[in-house]
């Protein structure tokens, strides 16, 4: 694909509903022991102005998965071996390693789970700030300098002159993370991913940044996809939820559905391990075992060794998704008996 792409996507029409298009997409770690199928057929769509949450346990494929939309990969051992990444309806997978240059920052930036190793120890946050304005942007040091005090003002850092003067190391973890998200959203891209962007902050410092980062999505209009494996977060930033496990989506639809009617066991496991305020138990539900290891992946559908409901058939071959209905999809047998069982009654009562 030609040079010109990125330019293709900068000027399309923001009446797109859909800004981003994930179509099966396979991520694979080719290892000297085997392959890792990190994430293995994912779709996701991701609509203009929204949020998306993408949850799951440790070992899911959420952080795979954007560093995949991201083309983050080189370096490592893993690698796209099939699917669409579609950024405004133009494939990025197989675009040159400058054009997802030039993407990144601009058009699609992401927020990393610890800001103290994603930020450059030994450079002032002043220049590290710049230095993204000044690929993206046409402006002299002197205007990214202000453009990046704009920034860290919006954000809300206190003493924001001082603040461009100094390291990542004299700064709290609150004030590094509001950093992270400045040099994130400084281009003001069309898509912000958040991965897991509150993990290493005590409760009270997470409402505050999850606050911020709403306020700053309305203001600077960026869609985002939310990775995260905290429910409660969840429930309140993001309009759409897709629930991972194993390197699949399980269960896709609005947070409404997902939080009043959830299909898929895992889903149901997941809501039912978080702890509510005025309920005392004497133990928390959990979902028993661990996530599989990917090299040693069960047959059939991958939750089964782990689901209270699980029947033969699942032991024996993955289901495909069963649609609920509104955009609710599930990857699970018991739905599909449901659903059968349901256009089965709908038929006799047609029939009498």
């Amino acid at each position: 694909m030609s040079e010109s792409v990125a330019k293709n996507i900068e000027t399309k029409s923001v009446a797109t509903k859909n800004i981003l298009e994930v179509h099966n997409l396979c991520t694979y770690f080719f290892m000297d022991d085997g392959v890792v199928k990190s994430v293995d057929g994912v779709d996701l769509t991701l609509k203009e102005g929204s949020t998306l949450g993408i949850v799951g346990e440790s070992g899911s494929g959420k952080s795979v998965t954007a560093l995949s939309i991201m083309g983050l990969l080189m370096g490592t051992k893993g690698q796209i071996v099939e699917g669409k990444i579609l950024l405004n309806g133009e494939d990025i997978v197989h675009v040159s390693e400058e054009t997802k240059r030039r993407l990144r920052g601009s058009q699609i930036a992401m927020i990393f789970q610890e800001p103290m190793t994603s930020l450059n120890p030994v450079m002032k946050v002043g220049a590290q700030i710049e230095e993204a304005i000044l690929f993206h942007q046409n402006v002299n040091k002197t205007q990214a300098r202000e453009k990046a005090l704009e920034m860290l003002r919006m954000v809300e850092i206190p003493r924001a002159e001082r603040v461009l003067d100094e390291f990542p190391f004299q700064l709290s973890g609150g004030q590094r993370q509001r950093i992270m998200i400045a040099m994130a959203l400084v281009c003001h891209p069309k898509i912000l991913i958040a991965d897991e962007p509150t993990t290493a902050l005590d409760v009270t410092i997470q409402a505050q940044i999850l606050s911020l980062m709403n306020k700053l999505k309305d203001e600077i209009g960026t869609s985002t996809l939310f990775i995260t494996h905290n429910l409660g977060v969840v429930a309140e930033t993001c309009d759409e939820v897709a629930v991972m496990y194993c390197g699949r989506v399980v269960e896709s639809g609005s947070v409404f559905d997902i939080f009043d009617h959830p299909s898929h066991p895992y889903t149901v496991g997941l809501l039912k391990s978080i702890p509510r305020l005025g309920q005392h138990v004497e133990r928390l539900d959990c979902i028993p075992g661990n996530v599989p290891n990917p090299k040693y992946m069960p047959k059939g559908c991958k939750f089964a060794p782990r689901c209270p409901k699980a029947m033969d058939i699942c032991r024996r071959q993955e289901p495909d998704f069963c649609d609920l209905g509104n955009g609710h999809r599930s990857r699970c047998w018991l739905c599909h008996d449901q659903m059968e069982r349901r256009d089965g009654n709908e038929k006799s009562s047609a029939a009498r």
